[in-house]
């Protein structure tokens, strides 16, 4: 693949400027600001600047990413976790991460402000709200590092009222979602405890793609990623206007200070990073090995199918 990338770049160089061709991205969610370098790369024209005519699929809940992937049905796609595309290399499906935009995963445990808690360490022992989902992803890790119980948990249903009712209560979250909707309803600001900032190896916001077009259409998965990565770094650095714009005409619930406080958690936290895009062979390895070690993936699972880091070369 990486011969293949050489040639069609070079030969891309010196190709006269043709038709833009027409790719569908699809999202992991509603419009929102975690999207929001790709709305902007759209907005700003940096795909149409790589000869690309991109269509952005809002996600939902009935939205299923891995199977519009898998039948062809788009040609990207967004990975919300390093799950994802390690799940989709345990069931076949033919697609691959071809760049991680977050390098730090924005999962959070949340609590109230409190003397007893100031680290992920003391939630040891203490209940602790998680959807099913999490049961089988990021709790595993939190239990492998820290000692974590499946005593603690306790059900979370994305209902905050639990949580502001309660002054002992723990819950999960996203660094760019809760925290600020914890504020604006309860009128106090939350202790954070990011998982990434102790070393939880998931990357999130991957980009995903088919496995027909990487090896069939190298130089279009190259160009789609760099016009990705100079949305994001723009959006974050620049003015996000244009790329707000595009989110609020999908998504029309979506409002200017939800927008203005998730891009301000991304640049506090460091979520995108200095390297936008990258991943490394260690970084996976590590996370499957915790994953493999617990269950979650079969131990001679070929984890390396799950990503390529060609396009980032």
């Amino acid at each position: 693949m990486r011969l293949l990338l050489t040639a069609a770049l070079a030969l891309g160089l010196a190709a006269p400027t043709m038709a833009l061709d027409k790719v569908r991205f699809v999202t992991d969610w509603k419009a929102q600001a975690e999207h929001g370098g790709f709305y902007q790369a759209k907005a700003k024209g940096y795909y149409e600047e790589e000869g690309l005519d991109v269509e952005i699929i809002q996600g939902g809940a009935s939205v299923n990413v891995p199977l519009l992937l898998g039948s062809e049905q788009v040609e990207f796609g967004i990975g919300s976790n390093s799950f994802i595309p390690l799940n989709m290399a345990a069931e076949g499906v033919p697609a691959v991460a071809v760049a991680a935009i977050f390098q730090k995963d924005p999962q959070v445990l949340i609590t109230h402000p409190r003397d007893d808690v100031k680290s992920i360490a003391d939630m040891k022992g203490k209940p602790i709200m998680i959807s099913d989902a999490a049961a089988g992803a990021y709790w595993i890790w939190l239990k492998a590092t820290f000692g974590f119980d499946d005593s603690q948990i306790r059900k979370y249903t994305y209902n905050l009222a639990p949580f502001l009712t309660d002054e002992t209560a723990i819950q999960q979250g996203y660094i760019t979602s809760e925290p600020y909707q914890i504020e604006k309803e309860g009128g106090f600001k939350p202790q954070l405890f990011l998982l990434a900032d102790e070393a939880y190896p998931s990357y999130a916001n991957l980009i995903l793609a088919t496995d027909k077009i990487a090896m069939e259409r190298p130089l279009l998965v190259a160009k789609f990623v760099r016009a990705s990565i100079r949305g994001w770094v723009d959006y974050l650095t620049g003015d996000p206007t244009p790329g707000n714009a595009l989110i609020k005409a999908d998504n029309p619930e979506m409002t200017d200070d939800v927008l203005a406080s998730a891009i301000a958690k991304m640049n506090e936290y460091k979520l995108v990073g200095d390297k936008p895009g990258e991943m490394t062979d260690a970084r996976w390895q590590e996370f499957f090995d915790v994953m493999s070690k617990n269950g979650v993936y079969k131990a001679d699972l070929d984890w390396k199918r799950a990503y390529t880091t060609v396009f980032l070369q």
